[in-house]
This record gives C-alpha cells, sequence and structure tokens, in this order.
C-alpha cells in the first residue's frame, strides 16, 4: 500500500530503499520546503533487541542536528523515534548517490572525481573538529547535488562515533567492502578508519571496481588485513600516478603509514588538481640519482649514508608543470620540501619575496611554526620542477640519528637566513 504520509509530511515519491529503511521525497507543509524522509522499515522493531539497535541509529543522527552545519554534509531537520516508528526529515539532495559513478562504463574525469573527494575530506574534517567519526562512508552515503556536478553532501551519521557528548559507538556496523583493517578488527579506532574508507571510495571512482571483493564476508575481510589491492593501473591505465599515490596511501593498512589527517590528505587532492597530475611521460627518478642528489646538498653534509637511504625511503618525489602552486599562503600543512629541478618563486600577499632553486629547502618553517602549520607565503612553480616532501609524520618516526641531523641542519639553514635578513635590514638603514 502507498504512504501518503509519515508524520506532519506529505509523502511524494519513494526515493530509494536499503537493507534496512527507505527515503521518500516528502513535502514539509510547515517550512514550505521538499525534504527526504529516512524511515526505518517497521520489521525491523521486532525482535526488540533489533528496535532498540536501529532506534539508537536514528538517535544517533538527529542527535547531531545543529551540530554539523557545513555545506557538504546534509542537513538533519527533525526526527521521530517511539515504539513503533522511527523516522528522520532532513535536506533532500537531488542528485542522486555516487553509487552510478563506481560503475566501470560510467566514471568520472580524473578532475570531477579530485573535486568530489576533497570536498568529502573537508566535510569530514569539520567531523572530526566536532569529535565525530562516521564509520560507514561508502558512495551509498555520499549524495550528489546534481547528476552531473560534484557539489556534494555526506549522510547517513547514524553509524558515527562521537569522541566527546553522549552519543557512544554501536558495534558491528558498516559496510564491510569499504571498512578499515583496524575496523574488521574491532579494534579501537578513530578519523584514520574514515580515511581509509574515502581511499576505498576513491580507488572505486577511478577504477570501477572495488579493492578487494568476495562472495562471502569472512574471506573478505581477511583479504583487507592481509592482501595489497591490484593497481588502480590495472583497470585504467592511463591513470596519473599521483591519484594512485594518494589512494595507495589512504588505503595503507598499517594506520601509522596512512595519512594522519585530513589536511595532509587534502593537501595531495589540491596539487593533484592543481597539476592536473604528472605527466605520464617522465621517467621515474633512481633511487641512486635521488642519493647523489642529496649527497651534494649542503644540507645533508653531516648524514651518514644510511641516513641517507632512510630519507628517500620516507620522502616522496613529485614532478609539476610551471604555474603549480607548491605550497599556498594559508593553508595548513606539516610538510617542507627540497628543489631537485626547475624554479620556484615566493610570494606573500602576490609580492614577490624570492626565488628558489635546485637544492633550496623550502616550507620548514610551518613544521616548527606555532602557528599550527598555517603557510605564510606561497611557492609557485616557474618552470617544471622535481621536489622531495617529507611530512613531519615520517620525520618524527625517523631514527635518532637521522631526525637529529634533520634539526642540527634546519638549525644552520634558520640561522643562514636570519643573518641575511639583518643584513639586508643593516642595508636598507644605511
Amino acid at each position: 500500500m502507498d504512504i501518503e504520509q509519515i508524520g506532519k509530511y506529505e509523502i511524494r515519491r519513494l526515493l530509494g530503499t536499503g537493507a534496512t529503511s527507505s527515503v521518500y521525497l516528502a513535502w514539509d507543509p510547515f517550512n514550505q520546503r521538499e525534504v527526504a524522509v529516512k524511515r526505518i522499515n517497521p520489521i525491523f522493531f521486532k525482535p526488540p533487541h533489533r528496535g532498540r539497535l536501529f532506534r539508537q541509529l536514528l538517535i544517533n543522527e538527529a542527535s547531531l542536528a545543529g551540530k554539523l552545519k557545513h555545506p557538504h554534509i546534509v542537513q538533519i531537520y527533525d526526527a521521530v523515534v517511539d515504539v513503533n516508528d522511527a523516522y528522520v526529515a532532513m535536506e533532500y539532495v537531488p542528485g542522486g548517490t555516487l553509487e552510478p559513478l563506481t560503475q566501470s562504463g560510467k566514471l568520472a574525469p580524473f578532475e570531477r572525481i579530485i573535486e568530489i573527494i576533497f570536498k568529502c575530506t573537508r566535510a569530514l574534517d569539520f567531523a572530526f573538529h566536532n569529535g565525530i567519526i562516521h564509520r560507514d562512508i561508502k558512495p551509498a552515503n555520499i549524495l550528489l547535488n546534481t547528476v552531473e556536478g560534484s557539489d556534494i553532501r555526506i549522510s547517513d551519521f547514524g553509524a558515527a562515533f562521537q569522541a566527546t557528548g553522549d552519543v557512544t559507538q554501536i558495534a558491528n556496523l558498516g559496510s564491510p567492502a569499504y571498512m578499515s583493517p583496524q575496523q574488521v578488527r574491532e579494534v579501537q579506532i578513530d578519523h584514520r578508519a574514515d580515511i581509509y574508507s574515502l581511499g576505498v571510495v576513491m580507488y572505486q571512482l577511478l577504477s570501477g571496481r572495488l579493492p578487494f571483493e568476495s562472495d562471502n564476508n569472512y574471506n573478505l575481510i581477511y583479504r583487507i588485513i592481509n592482501e595489497i589491492p591490484p593497481a588502480i593501473t590495472e583497470y585504467r591505465p592511463k591513470i596519473p600516478e599521483s591519484l594512485e599515490t594518494i589512494v595507495r596511501r589512504a588505503m595503507e593498512k598499517d594506520v601509522e603509514r596512512r595519512y594522519q589527517n585530513w589536511a595532509e590528505f587534502s593537501h595531495d587532492l589540491t596539487l593533484a588538481f592543481r597539476n592536473c597530475a604528472r605527466k605520464p611521460d617522465q621517467p621515474e627518478l633512481a633511487e641512486t640519482e635521488k642519493f647523489r642528489f642529496l649527497r651534494t646538498l649542503p644540507f645533508f653534509s653531516q648524514f651518514s649514508d644510511a641516513e641517507l637511504w632512510e630519507t628517500i625511503g620516507f620522502s616522496q618525489w613529485d614532478q609539476y608543470k610551471s604555474g603549480t602552486v607548491i605550497l599556498k599562503e594559508g593553508e595548513a600543512g606539516d610538510h617542507f620540501c627540497f628543489l631537485f629541478e626547475g624554479e620556484a618563486r615566493i610570494k606573500r600577499n602576490n609580492a614577490l619575496l624570492g626565488m628558489i632553486t635546485p637544492g633550496d629547502c623550502f616550507g620548514e618553517i610551518a613544521l616548527f611554526s606555532a602557528g599550527k602549520g598555517v603557510r605564510s607565503a606561497s611557492v609557485e612553480a616557474t618552470t617544471k620542477v622535481r621536489i622531495m616532501t617529507i611530512r613531519g609524520h615520517a620525520l618524527e618516526h625517523a631514527s635518532d640519528a637521522c631526525r637529529m641531523h634533520f634539526y642540527q641542519a634546519f638549525l644552520t639553514v634558520l640561522a643562514t637566513r636570519l643573518s641575511l635578513a639583518s643584513s639586508r635590514i643593516a642595508n636598507f638603514e644605511v
């Protein structure tokens, strides 16, 4: 029988059904607007213990109303949870879910995928800073504002874990194919579980395939914990290497090797979008070439050979075209870089501060500043450049000797820069 009304909401049509609920397009006569109403299917109120679980999901979601006001998070308007019924009214997002874009014949252009994932990282970062971990990131829970666009809303925070307040974690929830190894093991998780899940979504959007597939959950969980997913290039050979690198890092099994925060994830997506990725005809640098480069730099003069090889192991090497903004004034970042090849300029408030040439270090000030890693200037490539990047988290996990030599070298760099600045001031006063 067709449903004509749920509470005060006039039902217009069914939008979709899931394993436990149905979503309807409805009209709110009091606020004169369209809404989406998600209603738990009545069958799940029996037996009673299952009813309690699904009511708790709705309560979780409803409790976030007003707390997650973000342009890329679905807004919750209203909720009713009683003995015989449970539903939530929320913002209606007309473009549908990301699921159609995961089909091999309907994959989106790289730039659109980057923009979608970037907006997800910003929304989930906002949620994290409000103490909330989503725990069920998948294409079905990411909605498009328009079918052809890249404006998104993240939905379904029913399984969310709120680190502060009275919302508690509910076990055994989530979609196994998108779960991190830590989540399928049911060990304690943090926001890096959501980072892994969004990495799986990005993998699927780029390749049209899930990284791990199986006909039963037990085998799927084993694969998630123990196996390395196939390279995306096996399914889509022309994918830019930078996107493969981003997905691989987001999906690291070792949580300490994964992106440590949403800002890192967002930054790499920003670079990939600005540069439209590394050109495929550029060869990868040989390890020996990297070693020879580092050995020529005064910065690394006190490093042993073993420490140089260690540095190469935890650094990232990328090539960017002219015009790429490598660091942007006002953006957060906990990494620093060395210019291997080409030239770049330093600008603040659009004023030129100086030039960077091969061998120069830049970006390290944000790493040690008290300003929470906010960049005080931009660095823009003026030619094709090759950059070595080292992240603060990687440096923290380096050997004691390697880390000590980095800090000593930074002191030398800072002392030199202060001396040059003093000389310029003295000359200006004269």
